[in-house]
């Protein structure tokens, strides 16, 4: 009886640990995509300014330029890409591996 009564209080504490964890990742993806959204509609150069030179620069499917910053940090690759339309504006990003 007593076992079993750890194994609940253990189990209720990983869950918790979990949840916390959850929220905790929730908030740094947000306040990612809150800070690299202020780039949309910006052009090109303010991108750079901020930013720097990209890493690399390759083109999509469609034509679009793609300019890709990456960083490491805890031995953690983080990889940010930005589209930019033939206007030389932001039109959208993504980000991986990025707190």
């Amino acid at each position: 009886m007593k076992k079993i009564f750890l194994i609940l209080i253990a189990s209720l504490f990983l869950c918790s640990s979990c949840k916390t964890i959850d929220q905790k990742t929730e908030e740094i993806v947000k306040k990612e995509n809150e800070k690299l959204s202020k780039f949309i509609g910006q052009p090109e150069t303010e991108l750079k300014i901020v930013m720097g030179k990209p890493d690399s620069e390759t083109k999509d499917s469609k034509g679009s330029k793609i300019l890709i910053y990456k960083s490491k940090k805890y031995n953690i690759l983080c990889e940010r890409k930005f589209e930019i339309n033939e206007g030389n504006m932001v039109v959208g990003f993504t980000s991986k591996g990025c707190f």
